[in-house]
C-alpha cells in the first residue's frame, strides 16, 4: 500500500461527440494529472464510465493510459461487477503488466446480504494476480459493506488491502480504522468527505475532483497526511463549492465540464448520461476562474 498513499484519481474517459473514446483527450488528462502532482491513476471506475464500455474498449483505454503514464505512476484497474463467476474468470485472465491493484466495487443491483458480499469477495481474493481494494458506494450500489463485512475480509485475506469508503458513514469508517489489521487501510472515496476521513487515520482518497484540481487537491492530502491541519484546512474549504457543483448533475459529467473548460478533452459522456446544463457549467467556469492552477 505504499505505492498508494496520497492522491489517487479515478479517471474520466474523454469521448469525441459520436461516441468513440477520445485518446488525445486521455493522454491530456493523464499528463495534466501527473503534472499537477497526483499519486497514482485508477482506470476503468465509475467515472471512467466503464459501464457503458465494452470489453474492446475497455482494453484500448488501458493500454493508453499505460503508454501516456510510460511507467511514471501507479495503476490501478476497475474490476467489479454483480456477476461473481464473470468478475473472477476477468481476473483469472487479467494482464497484469504495469498493474499494481485491483478496485472492486461491491455487486451493485442485486442488494446481496453480508454473507453473499462476504463470500464474493472471498472467491476474488482466492483468484485476484494483484491485489484488492474494496468499493464501498451504497448510494451506486444498492447496498453497504458493513464494517464488521470489511473488518473480517481485511482480517482472512492479506491480498484484500485497503476499501475506498463512500459510504458517507463517518461512524462506520472509524470503526474499520480503529479496528483494522495493520497491512489494510481505508481510502476517501468522498471527495468533499476526503478531509475528515485523513483527520481520523485515512490513508489518501481515490478522487474525481483531483482530476480537475490535480495540485490543489493534492496539497490538500498532503498537508493533511502530514497532520498540517490549518493549511489542509484552507485547501479544503478552497475546493468545497467547487466539489458540490462537480457532482451536482451527476458524475461525471460536471468533471468532464470542468476537463472542456480546462482545455483538455471535450465534455461528451454516453447515454444514458447527459451533459450538464449550461448554467451549472458558468459556474463550475467561475470557481475555475477563482482557484486557478
Amino acid at each position: 500500500m505504499k505505492e498508494l498513499k496520497g492522491t489517487g484519481v479515478a479517471l474520466a474517459t474523454p469521448m469525441h461527440s459520436d461516441g468513440r473514446i477520445d485518446f488525445t483527450g486521455l493522454d491530456n488528462l493523464v499528463n495534466y494529472v501527473i503534472d499537477g502532482g497526483v499519486n497514482y491513476l485508477v482506470v476503468l471506475g465509475t467515472t471512467g464510465e466503464s459501464a457503458t464500455l465494452n470489453a474492446d474498449e475497455k482494453n484500448a483505454v488501458l493500454e493508453a493510459v499505460k503508454e501516456s503514464n510510460n511507467g511514471r505512476l501507479p495503476i490501478v484497474l476497475g474490476v467489479g461487477g454483480n456477476n461473481t463467476t464473470e468478475v473472477e474468470n476477468q481476473l483469472k485472465s487479467l494482464d497484469t503488466s504495469g498493474l499494481t491493484a485491483i478496485l472492486s466495487v461491491s455487486p451493485y443491483y442485486n442488494k446481496p446480504t453480508q454473507e453473499g458480499i462476504y463470500r464474493h469477495y472471498k472467491r476474488l481474493a482466492e483468484c485476484s494476480p494483484l491485489p484488492i481494494i474494496l468499493y464501498n458506494v451504497p448510494g451506486r450500489t444498492g447496498s453497504n459493506i458493513s464494517s464488521a463485512t470489511t473488518l473480517k475480509l481485511a482480517n482472512e485475506f492479506d491480498n484484500i488491502v485497503a476499501v475506498k469508503e463512500a459510504s458517507g458513514d463517518m461512524e462506520q469508517i472509524m470503526e474499520i480504522i480503529r479496528d483494522k489489521p495493520s497491512h489494510f487501510e481505508v481510502i476517501s472515496g468522498d471527495d468533499a468527505l476526503t478531509l475528515p476521513i485523513l483527520a481520523v487515520g485515512g490513508y489518501g482518497v481515490i478522487s474525481v475532483v483531483g482530476q480537475a484540481f490535480p495540485k490543489t487537491f493534492s496539497d490538500m492530502v498532503s498537508y493533511g497526511l502530514s497532520r498540517k491541519m490549518k493549511k489542509a484546512n484552507e485547501k479544503h474549504y478552497q475546493l468545497l463549492h467547487a466539489t458540490q457543483l462537480l457532482f451536482a448533475e451527476g458524475n461525471p459529467g460536471g468533471l468532464k465540464s470542468a476537463l472542456k473548460i480546462r482545455g483538455i478533452c471535450k465534455e461528451h459522456v454516453r447515454l444514458p448520461l447527459y451533459k450538464v446544463s449550461k448554467s451549472l457549467e458558468n459556474k463550475i467556469a467561475a470557481e475555475i476562474a477563482r482557484i486557478g492552477e
